[in-house]
């Protein structure tokens, strides 16, 4: 497996604009939704709007705890089964997830403008790809925002 599994997705884009924009580009893509569409699954076993927002904060709090372990020298990372984690999406409200995601993706880059070139350049070992950087971790983040938010916007077309 890749270092970063999206790099595809964010290709030569810069990633701190990627993850500064992403949550101006959800909610644009969020407004234009009924709540029959937010809740509506495009296909069974498929995340339905409200489930990708729930996944999308999530990965939100784990990349945020990811960063600070790497950037404070913990040398290795845990992995998460998004599946086991999505089990407890039907407990989350819309709203709710919306308001976490923005409140901790706001927290997250404040805590990444505050990195040092030394800090974006340590390295953590993730047990499933390996050794990566601090920065790999951001640009993961910025990856993982536009293959969501390509989901997000063929479910409001």
């Amino acid at each position: 497996m890749s270092l970063n599994p999206y790099a595809g997705a964010l290709g030569e884009r810069e990633p701190v604009e990627v993850i500064r924009s992403t949550p101006e580009r959800v909610e644009a893509v969020l407004n234009r939704l009924s709540a029959e569409q937010v809740e509506k699954r495009p296909a069974p076993n498929k995340w339905s709007v409200r489930e990708i927002m729930a996944h999308l904060t999530d990965c939100e709090i784990a990349f945020g705890f990811r960063l600070r372990q790497a950037a404070a020298g913990v040398g290795l990372v845990q992995p998460f089964d998004q599946d086991d984690w999505a089990r407890n999406y039907g407990e989350y409200s819309f709203a709710a997830a919306k308001a976490t995601y923005r409140a901790v993706r706001a927290w997250n880059l404040a805590f990444i403008g505050s990195l040092t070139d030394e800090q974006r350049a340590r390295a953590v070992t993730h047990p499933e790809r390996g050794t990566m950087t601090v920065w790999t971790i951001v640009e993961t983040m910025a990856g993982h925002d536009l293959h969501h938010l390509a989901s997000l916007e063929k479910l409001a077309s």
